[in-house]
C-alpha cells in the first residue's frame, strides 16, 4: 500500500514563510507527476502547483514567484516552499502522485493533507 504523508503545515503571519513536505512510503517503482493542491474552508479544492518527473513545472498564478515546488526522487519526496505568505493562502495543502507500485500499473494517490493558516 503507496501512501502520501504531508507534514510542515502551521500558523504563520502575512509575509512569513512555510516549506511542506509529502513523503512517499510503501512500494514504488517509479513515481510520476507529482502536485500541490489546496483547499480553503466552503470553496473547492483547486491546484497549486505541479512538477514532472522531468522536473517540469507548472504554478497556479496566484502563487507564482511566492512558491517553489522541487522533488527528491531519490527520497521519494515532494516539497513546496511557501513564501510571502497571504491570509488568502489559508487552506488545507494536500499533496498528490501518480505512482507506479510496479511496472504497468498507475494509482493516483493522495495525502491526508496538512493546514496552513495564515494570520494578517
Amino acid at each position: 500500500q503507496v501512501q502520501l504523508v504531508e507534514s510542515g503545515g502551521g500558523l504563520v503571519q502575512a509575509g512569513g514563510s512555510l516549506r511542506l513536505s509529502c513523503a512517499g512510503s510503501g512500494t514504488i517503482f517509479r513515481i510520476n507527476t507529482m502536485g500541490w493542491y489546496r483547499q480553503a474552508s466552503g470553496k473547492q479544492r483547486e491546484l497549486v502547483a505541479t512538477i514532472s518527473s522531468g522536473d517540469s513545472t507548472n504554478y497556479a498564478d496566484s502563487v507564482k514567484g511566492r512558491f517553489t515546488i522541487s522533488r527528491d526522487n531519490a527520497k521519494n519526496t515532494l516539497y513546496l516552499q511557501m513564501n510571502s505568505l497571504k491570509p488568502e493562502d489559508t487552506a488545507v495543502y494536500f499533496c498528490n502522485a501518480e505512482i507506479q507500485p510496479r511496472i504497468g500499473v498507475r494509482s493516483t494517490v493522495w495525502g491526508q493533507g496538512t493546514q496552513v493558516t495564515v494570520s494578517s
